[in-house]
């Protein structure tokens, strides 16, 4: 999926074309503009979603000039210092956090640091507290692009079973497994679809023996397809798929390379 290189774009110009005097980013026009970015849980090298983020990143950089500075919190402990650091960089007109996981982070430090921009993927909205003006939240309709997931694997499916694999159980992870529900079963009714979840907390989307596990027990269990949204994780699925000679479909990247004719 290329939607988390779009963010960027939209995010730079939501930085360049801020509307009102108090809300504007001064900027030397013989500096570049500089972007301070975040990482997920997983970090740079999960293939998946913090990979995708650096590359919007390094796009920007080639098509817009932009300067750039990430941190990689490691186990994520560290996401508020890192947000803060940061912000407290004169030279940073905007940050952005990588994951829902951010969310509360993020909104304490945009409330703490009003003149600069603030970007969050997949910030989870609240109704109850409202989102600082300085801040955007950044949603999709997750659903929707897995709805089609779920229809191409029930439509290669020879078994009638198929699985689905998540990294942290959440709402935001959740929203994945029930598009591709709803996909597979408008294409096959009868489709059976086999869930499991890394774990509960961020530390899902890391680890891959676990994915693998899952992934395994789905295929064993009769699924010949198998679809992932659980970052890092998500590399013991192909494991899995190669293993057991079986398909398996991946998220924000083109990940074929992982498998090659074992990805659809």
């Amino acid at each position: 999926m290329n939607k988390k290189i779009f963010i960027y774009f939209f995010a730079l110009g939501f930085m360049f074309f801020s509307c009102g005097k108090n809300n504007e980013i001064k900027n030397n026009s013989s500096q570049p503009i500089k972007v301070g970015l975040v990482f997920d849980v997983g970090g740079r090298g999960d293939k998946s979603f913090n990979d995708a983020a650096y590359k919007g990143l390094e796009k920007a950089k080639s098509e817009f000039g932009i300067d750039f500075e990430i941190i990689d919190p490691g186990d994520g402990s560290d996401r508020e210092s890192a947000l803060r650091k940061l912000a407290a960089k004169p030279e940073i007109g905007l940050i952005f956090g990588v994951g829902f996981i951010f969310t509360d982070d993020i909104t304490k430090i945009a409330n703490d640091f009003p003149d600069k921009k603030f970007a969050c993927i997949d910030y989870s909205i609240n109704p109850d507290i409202p989102v600082p003006a300085n801040l955007i939240a950044l949603e999709f309709k997750e659903d929707e692009g897995s709805f089609l997931v779920g229809a191409i694997a029930a439509m290669f499916s020879k078994t009638g079973k198929i699985g689905f694999v998540g990294g942290m159980e959440s709402s935001l992870i959740k929203k994945f497994e029930r598009g591709y529900i709803e996909g597979a079963k408008y294409i096959k009714n009868d489709i059976n679809i086999l869930s499991g979840y890394v774990g509960v907390t961020g530390e899902g989307f890391k680890n891959p023996s676990k994915g693998k596990e899952i992934a395994l027990t789905q295929y064993q269990n009769g699924a010949d397809v198998v679809y992932h949204a659980s970052g890092l994780s998500g590399i013991g699925v192909f494991e899995a798929a190669k293993e057991k000679k079986k398909y398996a479909i991946g998220v924000d990247l083109d990940q074929y390379s992982e498998a090659p004719g074992f990805v659809l």
